[in-house]
């Protein structure tokens, strides 16, 4: 994966991701992705290097960082639950759509079965999409665990 390719493929593949939102908290430099409010995917661009930061299992995290050269341990964020993917010969566009989709269910799996805190808040006035939207999650999320069992 070159430099030039790395984000773009990144965006396309987390934004196939039901729920995610793709937003600027930390200033137009920083591309975050989340899931219920809870980031799964951080890209940016320091001193001329593109970044991905991504959520991880330790153990896999630390496999990964042995197998590929292009995977570090998460910059700006906690080293044993992030990793950092940079541009390089050993990363496919397969491999970052599995650590994408690891990611993205990493955050989804620690999503709590009540509503969000959006939307209990007092002010809150539901929509049928934004039902629907509530317990398809919650249906997702049921049938991940039920999948493991």
């Amino acid at each position: 994966m070159t430099p030039e390719t790395l984000h773009p493929c990144a965006h396309r593949i987390a934004l196939t991701y039901p729920f995610t939102e793709h937003c600027w908290p930390f200033g137009p430099e920083y591309d975050v992705f989340k899931v219920d409010g809870r980031i799964f995917m951080i890209t940016m661009t320091i001193r001329g290097r593109a970044l991905v930061n991504l959520k991880a299992e330790p153990q896999k995290s630390l496999l990964n960082q042995q197998i590929y050269r292009s995977i570090e341990p998460g910059y700006h964020m906690n080293k044993k639950h992030w990793i950092t993917v940079v541009p390089g010969e050993d990363i496919s566009e397969d491999l970052l759509a599995e650590l994408i989709d690891d990611s993205w269910h990493q955050v989804v799996n620690k999503l709590s079965k009540r509503p969000s805190s959006a939307c209990v808040r007092a002010d809150f006035q539901p929509n049928a999409i934004s039902v629907i939207a509530f317990f398809t999650l919650i249906i997702l999320r049921s049938s991940l665990y039920s999948s493991f069992s």
